[in-house]
């Protein structure tokens, strides 16, 4: 897989949640996920309980709330779709605040709001407590075709060469006193473009011929043999198991 380097969404820590491998968290945080969105919309109380499975872990992993909030941010405009729903669906109409609302609408917008918002921390944490190679090595570990698993690292390790490519061409251009303000400078941008564009093709080429004459012939080396005892699985699927609980009480209840 190569050298392994952090993400912005990945916390640095030596919690028992980092700790453990990666394809179990992978397993866990899959699993919850299905169960969340299979819960029923009406047991709100069931959410609740999921937000505090969460706050849990977080607690285990030391990630702070404030960081967990921020990078919660993504669902925003998830959040912006789920408000208008209340007022663009139709069916029975409800009295709220002066505003009518569909009564559909709004349990539409809870779910979605509910079940996003949970998803959304789940895989936050995840991220947090897991770096990109890890991340690889576990897709790996649970048998995900390995072209795709090839495809996610090479499009992870290129989007951050172009990123810092594209951070070079603009300190080059600010340094000879461009700055773009309107439309006519959007010819400039475009260039910059179409250049960016043939340098990381032209970088692509010369990476590819460099794995051939290294002897790549369509699969990745293995450097790491990612293992998990029988407690590791039974610590992390501990969530989802408590999940699957709560959700067979929202649909009895």
């Amino acid at each position: 897989m190569g050298a392994g380097h952090a993400h912005r969404l990945y916390r640095h820590g030596h919690s028992p949640v980092h700790g453990l491998p990666p394809h179990t968290k992978l397993a866990a945080t899959f699993a919850f996920v299905v169960v969340v969105v299979s819960t029923p919309r009406e047991a709100m109380w069931a959410f609740g309980l999921y937000a505090v499975l969460l706050a849990v872990v977080a607690f285990v992993a030391r990630v702070p709330a404030g960081f967990l909030l921020k990078r919660l941010l993504i669902e925003v405009p998830f959040v912006a779709f789920a408000v208008l729903m209340p007022f663009v669906a139709e069916g029975e109409r409800v009295e709220v605040l002066g505003l009518s609302l569909s009564v559909s609408g709004l349990w539409g917008a809870w779910n979605v709001l509910a079940k996003g918002t949970l998803g959304v921390a789940a895989s936050v944490l995840l991220a947090s407590t897991t770096e990109l190679r890890e991340l690889l090595l576990g897709l790996q570990r649970l048998k995900l075709p390995p072209l795709l698993v090839q495809i996610a690292s090479f499009m992870i390790r290129y989007g951050d060469v172009i990123t810092d490519e594209m951070r070079r061409m603009r300190i080059a251009r600010e340094s000879r006193g461009f700055e773009a303000k309107g439309v006519r400078h959007w010819g400039v941008l475009a260039k910059s473009a179409g250049a960016l564009f043939i340098r990381s093709y032209e970088r692509g080429e010369r990476v590819h011929l460099a794995m051939i004459s290294r002897g790549y012939a369509g699969s990745m080396p293995v450097i790491d043999e990612v293992t998990a005892s029988r407690a590791q699985w039974s610590y992390a699927l501990a969530l989802p198991f408590t999940a699957l609980v709560v959700c067979l009480l929202g649909w009895a209840l």
